[in-house]
């Protein structure tokens, strides 16, 4: 039943609903705010670092003229091993995780912290996981080796 879940919901939406729940969270228990020094800048900076991971590998695949759609990863034409790819498999996943930190940051609130624990769970059981099943079956031993020299995440 669970298999069902995967492919399906769009990592970009689900940043979004995650998002919105620690933003949730930190309103309903403000009780658990905690105090992080300079947490707007570093806030600020993780933001950008997410941002550029996100629309830097956007780049990548726009000019491998390749999918972008993380639903299909089994109509990928090219296996992009370049750039931003060489320091992690997953680096438009790891962005919105650095967004998810940055928000985190800025709310300063201990009850947001294990939904982004859920959240890396989430993608690497119904997002990462299948992708790299139909990346395998696309692209075989190329992509197998890719595995082996880069980590999922960084």
């Amino acid at each position: 039943m669970l298999h069902a879940l995967e492919l399906k919901i769009m990592p970009m939406p689900l940043t979004a609903v995650v998002g919105l729940l620690m933003w949730g969270l930190a309103t309903a228990l403000p009780g658990l705010q905690i105090v992080l020094p300079m947490h707007g800048v570093t806030a600020l900076l993780l933001a950008l670092a997410g941002l550029l991971l996100v629309f830097g590998s956007a780049v990548f695949f726009r000019r491998a003229r390749t999918t972008l759609d993380p639903r299909q990863p089994a109509q990928a034409d090219t296996l992009i091993t370049k750039g931003l790819f060489r320091i992690s498999r997953n680096p438009i996943y790891l962005g919105f995780l650095l967004l998810l930190l940055a928000w985190f940051e800025y709310l300063a609130n201990l009850a947001c912290l294990p939904l982004l624990p859920a959240f890396v769970y989430y993608l690497n059981r119904f997002q990462i996981i299948p992708e790299e099943r139909a990346l395998t079956a696309r692209f075989g031993a190329a992509y197998q080796a890719y595995c082996q020299q880069v980590r999922r995440w960084l």
